[in-house]
């Protein structure tokens, strides 16, 4: 039994971390290959680093609690098993939510950009690059208003 255990437990944390959306603005999602964005250049006015908010989904909820009701029903025997299970697994589920948008959870950048016809904008996207006050950019927009901001090259 522990060992299934355990071996749940691994499982719902991989996928957890695998769940996590990718806010990186090197980094495209499949949608997005093979579409016409807006390019812009500009100058970096300011980078505030920030915590991008992880997501609870039902991975989180369902994986959680299967790991507590599992637990619950370990800890005793008899008729209260059962008790304890539902009660472990409620718990489980509430856990497994906080773990999983702990996990989720990223560092990021707050980037403000005074773009070259004068416009200033700001974009919040993952910290995998760093950009420096003064730095020329790149920004692209697509639709609804997405963009992200990448280093000239």
């Amino acid at each position: 039994m522990k060992t299934t255990l355990l071996s749940l437990l691994c499982t719902v944390g991989l996928l957890a971390a695998c769940a996590t959306p990718n806010t990186s603005g090197e980094v495209y999602a499949r949608r997005d290959t093979l579409r016409a964005v807006d390019v812009h250049h500009g100058e970096v006015l300011l980078v505030v680093p920030v915590i991008i908010d992880g997501e609870a989904t039902r991975l989180g909820l369902v994986g959680g609690a299967a790991i507590g009701h599992a637990l619950g029903r370990e800890i005793t025997d008899g008729g209260g098993r059962y008790i304890a299970g539902a009660v472990g697994a409620v718990a489980g589920a509430v856990a497994g939510q906080a773990i999983e948008k702990k996990i989720t959870q990223q560092d990021g950048l707050e980037i403000t950009i005074e773009m070259d016809n004068g416009r200033v904008i700001a974009i919040v996207q993952a910290a995998t690059v760093e950009f420096f006050e003064g730095e020329r950019v790149r920004v692209l927009i697509g639709r609804r208003d997405h963009a992200r901001v990448l280093k000239l090259r």
